[in-house]
């Protein structure tokens, strides 16, 4: 019975990751970038830009890590250049992380049979987990990976051969998502500190097993030593975000003498940048993000959706109420929660649901634990058909939650966030692809986050011809760069008056805005969800 349920788990788990994966939601900017990278090392041996297999990235100049573009390869070898191959290794890595999850937990020794059972369909449902199951988002495969090197770790406390294995896949996880640099270490040593003992009884194989993990860890250490890489992980850091220094400025001012040794000591970098990283930590914590409205980012939430669940609020609570009454085993899970959003408070965007996406899973497994306490409290009620009847009412709370959040995700996100996903872009590229032979230039308004990828993806353009036929702008004061011309195509904001004496023969393509109603319209491209994204005008 137990393996059926467990089962039944799985393969609800993949129904609601591979439903409908190819097309929705729309495919954004990085999938589409992740794809035709992962294209060209097929047909060329190098990157958009020309780098031969690198281990970041350079895209958008934002150098992302390349494990997950290495896991679409083969996918895009077999399938082509599709929204499908991109998004498989994220959508199978998310079912067997609630595979892995069930394992884990039975390893832990937290509770009985019930709670593995619990924890793995809590995740299966998760909308946290769920959001970045079904996409090509690197975060899921770094989760899926530390999950898998938790597990593994357990069963080498028992078995010490299993250390190979679970040191070199937390390395990997370094490999895949710049937040797993931060937790990966953190969780590592926790575990160091809490089973000493247990280490102690077979170093040899440890000590083995981290020198591996070191050669492993190598590549990825030299490729940091590449100044553009390591700009760009300080370029979305706390420091980057000026606010603590004028914060600094401002109080020392308040004082007589702001140049004293008590102003310098009450506020300085140290103070302030402190205080902005510890507040950014808590707000990972805050309920509304938790249980109501989720991040800030449209691309990384579901509208009037935190999350979690708001009847995990209950269960995360109750969870940690039992908790603090025995605590045996649960240092590990306690542990990963505190260190899971340390990376996201070291960025000046929090909370942040991408890069503490990885908090899931502890939250996941308290609130499976106190949702099996709170069914024993109900066992309790005297009278059998009262107790009958709360249990009713907690199971319907549940499946009302799913269901709202199911019907949040597939009726409103795409309509309500309707720039959460480059909707249109598809539609645009099928267009243009036609009859751009018409055309001596095709203008393309660039108000919707880097055109130029999607065009590259969607045309399946050869990328031997990309490579030596486009340059990357500067960064901007975000901190991206962009392509503002390859072939007969230039990305860039519509001025219509301005541009069209500039480019007759030529196809402009702007948002609604950015055209004039008088003007010859020659196509309206609507997206899959209805909206107006671009009208195309023949000059």
């Amino acid at each position: 019975m137990k393996k059926l349920i467990i089962w039944g788990i799985i393969a609800l788990a993949f129904f609601l990751r591979f439903y409908r994966l190819a097309d929705y939601p729309a495919l954004n900017a990085d999938e589409a970038a992740i794809g035709y990278n992962a294209y060209s090392l097929l047909t060329t041996g190098k990157d958009e830009h020309g780098n031969s297999w690198p281990i970041h990235f350079e895209s958008f100049n934002d150098y992302k890590p390349g494990l997950y573009f290495y896991l679409v390869l083969p996918f895009v070898k077999i399938l082509g250049l599709t929204e499908l191959a991109v998004r498989i290794p994220g959508a199978a890595l998310g079912v067997l992380t609630v595979l892995v999850l069930y394992l884990l937990v039975k390893e832990l020794k937290i509770g009985n049979w019930k709670l593995e059972i619990v924890a793995s369909f809590f995740l299966a449902i998760s909308p946290w987990h769920l959001h970045f199951s079904r996409g090509g988002w690197e975060v899921n495969a770094a989760t899926f990976l530390i999950v898998l090197g938790l597990w593994l770790f357990f069963k080498a406390l028992k078995n010490p051969k299993y250390f190979i294995f679970s040191i070199s896949v937390f390395v990997l996880s370094l490999y895949a998502y710049h937040a797993a640099r931060i937790i990966v270490p953190l969780l590592g040593l926790g575990l160091l500190l809490i089973y000493r003992n247990k280490l102690g009884r077979d170093m040899k194989m440890f000590g083995v097993s981290a020198a591996l993990g070191l050669i492993i860890l190598f590549p990825l250490v030299r490729d940091f030593t590449k100044g553009a890489v390591a700009s760009r992980v300080a370029g979305v850091g706390l420091f980057a975000d000026p606010g603590p220094l004028s914060r600094i400025n401002e109080q020392r001012g308040e004082h007589e003498d702001f140049q004293g040794a008590g102003a310098r000591l009450l506020h300085n970098k140290a103070v302030n940048y402190g205080l902005a990283f510890l507040e950014n930590w808590a707000d990972h914590f805050w309920g509304e993000f938790l249980f109501l409205s989720g991040d800030d980012i449209e691309r990384n939430k579901v509208p009037e959706t935190g999350q979690l669940y708001i009847f995990e609020l209950l269960f995360v609570l109750a969870g940690l109420a039992a908790i603090a009454k025995n605590s045996k085993n649960w240092s590990a899970v306690l542990i990963w929660l505190v260190v899971s959003p340390l990376a996201a408070a070291l960025t000046f965007q929090s909370p942040h649901a991408l890069r503490a996406q990885n908090m899931v899973i502890p939250l996941t497994v308290i609130s499976g634990y106190g949702f099996m306490k709170i069914l024993e409290l109900l066992g309790k009620i005297q009278g059998k058909k009262l107790s009958q009847i709360a249990k009713i009412a907690l199971f319907l709370m549940i499946v009302w939650g799913f269901a709202r959040y199911e019907h949040m995700y597939w009726i409103h996100l795409a309509k309500e966030y309707s720039f959460s996903s480059q909707y249109g872009l598809k539609e645009l590229v099928g267009y243009v692809s036609e009859n751009q032979d018409n055309y001596q230039k095709i203008w393309v308004t660039d108000r919707y986050d880097q055109p130029y990828i999607l065009l590259l993806f969607y045309m399946k353009y050869p990328p031997e011809k990309f490579q030596v036929n486009h340059i990357l702008t500067p960064r901007d004061k975000f901190g991206f760069s962009t392509v503002r011309d390859f072939d007969k195509y230039h990305f860039e904001a519509v001025d219509f008056d301005t541009i069209r004496p500039e480019n007759p023969n030529s196809l402009i393509v702007g948002t609604d805005e950015e055209i004039p109603i008088e003007a010859n319209i020659v196509k309206k491209v609507y997206g899959a969800n209805g909206h107006l994204y671009f009208e195309a005008v023949a000059n």
